[in-house]
């Protein structure tokens, strides 16, 4: 096992695309992020030897967002920093990454996290309309810039939106919500099942807001970064319904099932987190949020992505020699209602584990009363770059509050892919102790 001190955790609010946060640009999010967590760890920041940042769509104006970032954080400029991305694991990538390096003695106490402003994603020109703005600004004279511009059509001032391009995968040729059509369709599940899904995860979430379990791991965006102060998630609906869910359409396929109600908005929003060597918080006299033990990702198809949390847990249990009953808490990204559905059964299915997983019993149960206990992204909402970041914030947290020890934190990858994280909130020789 692992001894990684996640020393402290902050993020920002999450607030849907184009909403609160939509002016605020990706590296202004981090940048905040950043800064909340160094001071609620009480590191200055010349302590930190390097900034890894998990971002899925760079910014063309922040390229390498990590050392953006790291520098107006006010990161020593003679430390490294640089940025990672796996889809919607970045954020865990950026923490994973930490570990990694912090193993090979490259660094001590790193500052990791993810980024994302789904908002500030740009609409894009087609490749023809592309030519011909190219074509434009290397005529010279009236007359040739008046022929190339007498070959624009309508079709050249349509956009190409950048948010569907990046949630449609390359390879199998489907965006994200038609996976999860495939996996209800796998799994017989239900649009009811879907919405019914969708709303607990909303009434978990205003429940967690209303106990303010969710503040204490938000620092506010100020209202001179946003125009006006944003203190919490804009996502959870306390007076959302399983009648106004029904009547949503749905919206990747016709006769399907999954809605825009069923499933994760586009979200914007940031997290950070201080690592360092267990033994060295210790020393300290640190408290940590907890520590990392173990982490696995795992490759399966990507045209049923959603399964890749099954996958990258099945790996985890084998490398760490635990069980599923050992798990006390489970933090498992809610990219689609029928996503994590099919998880449930898939875990739960013997004949998936003998002909997927190998095993010759089901790996377990994903009870729902030990799962996304605080609602999930369905209500709370996904910055891709920075969910992967704000479950491992979230389950330690919980983990805490509650007196549990071990918690997984998983999710899955756009391309065919699934992470999952071991954490624990005690110091493994505290937890050999109390075993």
């Amino acid at each position: 096992m692992l001894d990684i001190a996640i020393v402290e955790g902050v993020r920002t609010p999450f607030a849907k695309a184009f909403g609160a946060l939509a002016s605020v640009p990706a590296q202004e999010l981090g940048r905040l992020a950043a800064r909340a967590v160094l001071q609620r760890a009480e590191l200055p920041p010349h302590q930190v030897d390097q900034v890894i940042f998990g971002n899925v769509a760079l910014p063309a104006d922040a390229a390498n967002i990590g050392r953006v970032i790291a520098l107006l954080a006010g990161i020593p400029q003679d430390r490294s920093a640089h940025t990672v991305q796996r889809n919607c694991a970045s954020g865990m990538e950026a923490i994973t990454t930490a570990a990694q390096l912090i193993q090979l003695g490259e660094a001590r106490t790193i500052l990791a996290g993810g980024v994302e402003s789904m908002s500030r994603i740009p609409l894009l020109y087609n490749a023809e309309a592309t030519a011909l703005y190219l074509q434009l600004s290397r005529a010279k004279g009236w007359w040739s810039r008046l022929r190339t511009l007498l070959r624009f059509r309508p079709r050249h001032f349509r956009p190409v939106s950048g948010i569907q391009l990046g949630l449609t995968d390359p390879v199998c040729g489907l965006i994200m919500g038609k996976t999860a059509e495939i996996l209800a369709q796998d799994f017989g599940i239900s649009r009811q099942e879907q919405d019914e899904f969708a709303l607990e995860s909303h009434r978990r979430a205003c429940a967690a807001q209303q106990r303010c379990d969710l503040a204490g791991e938000i620092a506010p965006v100020p209202a001179e970064v946003a125009g006006k102060e944003v203190k919490q998630d804009a996502g959870p609906r306390a007076d959302q319904t399983l009648e106004a869910l029904a009547k949503l359409k749905p919206f990747f396929q016709d006769g399907g099932t999954v809605t825009v109600g069923n499933s994760c908005p586009l979200t914007d929003g940031a997290a950070a987190v201080v690592v360092m060597p267990g033994e060295a918080a210790r020393a300290e006299g640190r408290q940590p949020l907890g520590y990392l033990q173990a982490f696995a990702y795992a490759g399966c198809d990507p045209s049923r992505m959603g399964l890749g949390p099954i996958f990258a847990t099945n790996k985890l249990l084998e490398k760490t020699g635990l069980s599923f009953k050992d798990i006390d808490l489970i933090e498992l990204n809610e990219a689609f209602a029928a996503q994590v559905i099919a998880n449930e059964r898939a875990f739960a299915s013997d004949r998936f584990a003998q002909e997927q997983l190998g095993r010759t019993t089901a790996l377990g149960t994903l009870d729902r009363a030990r799962l996304n206990v605080n609602g999930g992204a369905i209500a709370l909402g996904h910055p891709v770059g920075a969910t992967g970041t704000r479950l491992v914030i979230t389950l330690l947290r919980e983990l805490k509050r509650r007196g549990l020890r071990r918690g997984l934190a998983t999710l899955c990858v756009g391309g065919g892919q699934g992470a999952a994280l071991l954490l624990e909130s005690v110091a493994p020789s505290a937890a050999v102790t109390k075993r």
